[in-house]
């Protein structure tokens, strides 16, 4: 009760209830001018239906309505003319509502992005990936040091080497060996193939010419 009598006489009041609470009233004013002008708008229309109606035989009683007529149809451009300006009020106040709520949004999530960032800015980052590229460095150095093997004689990894090679040579042996000596099975039932003819050993022309001409010395 305290509070609202405060508000009443001029205490401090939530912005955002303020504007809903003038939003609230003047729709409420609206709807009250609309059912206003639709009342207007019965009599006019009754009043032009008597004019009518009493134009030729009560032309005082037509004038009359004509007139009451007349009345309301001022009454109603004034209630439009009043009407229009509590719309445009009602637009500016959800407007500048709108406005400031996204204000508001914005301050919260300004005030959050600054408590994320902190004391943070851009020469702190950038020493920060300074020391996580160092310390990448240093853990790839670790690990090179420990998959390394300091204590391995290079002699004795030549001889390994030698005698892996002469394994593998000795293993390619044996499987040429093993290939040249596999069996060819041949079904019971192929048939045989024909043997193959035998070429005739052709002479070449020195030898021919060579024994004609020891057969024409014989003669």
């Amino acid at each position: 009760m305290m509070a609202s009598f405060m508000s009443y006489f001029g205490g401090r009041k939530d912005p955002k209830v303020a504007a809903r609470d003038a939003i609230v009233s003047l729709r409420q004013q609206l709807q009250l001018l609309e059912k206003k002008e639709e009342h207007l708008q019965k009599k006019i229309e009754d009043e032009a239906k008597k004019a009518k109606t009493n134009a030729v035989s009560n032309k005082s009683a037509a004038m009359a309505a004509l007139k009451r007529k007349k009345a309301h149809e001022v009454e109603l451009e004034r209630l439009s003319g009043s009407r229009l300006q509590l719309e445009m009020q009602v637009n500016t106040l959800e407007s500048a509502n709108l406005n400031a709520e996204t204000l508001s949004a914005m301050k919260k999530g300004s005030d959050a992005l600054r408590v994320i960032h902190g004391d943070m800015n851009a020469d702190k980052v950038a020493d920060t990936m300074d020391q996580i590229m160092e310390q990448r460095g240093i853990a790839e150095e670790i690990s090179n040091a420990i998959a390394s093997n300091p204590l391995a004689d290079p002699g004795e990894e030549e001889e390994l080497l030698a005698e892996l090679n002469g394994l593998e040579e000795e293993v390619l042996n044996e499987r040429l060996a093993g290939a040249n000596h596999v069996p060819v099975h041949i079904p019971p039932n192929a048939n045989k193939a024909p043997e193959a003819r035998q070429p005739v050993a052709v002479e070449d022309d020195e030898e021919a010419q060579l024994r004609e001409l020891q057969a024409q010395l014989a003669l």
